[in-house]
């Protein structure tokens, strides 16, 4: 609870499965309040990361500072800026999360959102996989997807979702303008909810007999339109 309170940053709580008593319920209810992620896993586990010096909980302190996505949009438009927020919606695998990251810090994109649950976590192995981009630029995690689309919509951003599925190129679409770029994970792509939500969904011409890119890589054509169409 004392890094809780302190501020640390946090990535996420591990709390030992069937964690019981009065102290117990106290953290519970402090890690309900901060809206922390929790991971309930085997003693074991715990006994693992710590050699056995723990009291049921370990907090999984992350390596970079998150950052609220409508304080930051908000930010860039003061500023003057026409923001570039790429969301990357519940992708996996953490090689392709630091993958985006690294093309994103290269192509001069405003932020990252991800999701706080369903993720891959951003932890050593993101920042090792980003060659270090994840320490650059901001990242915001957010608990409702769908509630940072409609921030966006209203702070005047064009969410635009990137799906096979689309009828128009990625090339067509106006970057200029503030925009929400919505990359989802290759099984599954964006999800409907967020598709229902955005202006825009792009594809990328495919011409071969493998129907889909690499995350990473379908998001980098993306950023690098943007880049080119901002000059």
């Amino acid at each position: 609870m004392e890094a809780i309170e302190s501020g640390q940053r946090i990535d996420r709580v591990l709390l030992r499965s069937g964690l019981q008593g009065e102290l117990s319920a106290e953290l519970k209810s402090r890690l309900r309040d901060s809206g922390l992620p929790v991971q309930y896993v085997p003693v074991e586990k715990l006994n693992a990361l710590t050699r056995n010096n723990h009291q049921g909980v370990v907090a999984m302190i992350s390596p970079i500072a998150y950052h609220g996505f409508e304080a930051l949009v908000q930010s860039l438009l003061d500023q003057g800026r026409q923001p570039f927020v790429v969301l990357l919606d519940h992708i996996t695998d953490v090689r392709n999360v630091g993958a985006v990251a690294r093309s994103a810090e290269c192509a001069g994109v405003d932020a990252l959102v991800v999701p706080a649950h369903g993720s891959a976590q951003i932890g050593a192995d993101a920042v090792k996989s980003s060659a270090g981009a994840l320490m650059r630029i901001p990242v915001c995690r957010e608990d409702n997807l769908k509630t940072v689309v409609h921030t966006a919509k209203a702070m005047g951003l064009q969410v635009v979702a990137a799906s096979e599925k689309a009828s128009v190129s990625y090339l067509e679409v106006d970057y200029a303008r503030p925009t929400l770029l919505l990359m989802g994970a290759e099984d599954k792509g964006v999800s409907n909810d967020l598709l229902r939500l955005s202006d825009c969904r792009a594809r990328i011409p495919i011409v071969g007999g493998i129907q889909s890119l690499n995350v990473s890589v379908a998001a980098a054509l993306f950023m690098y339109e943007a880049l080119r169409q901002r000059g």
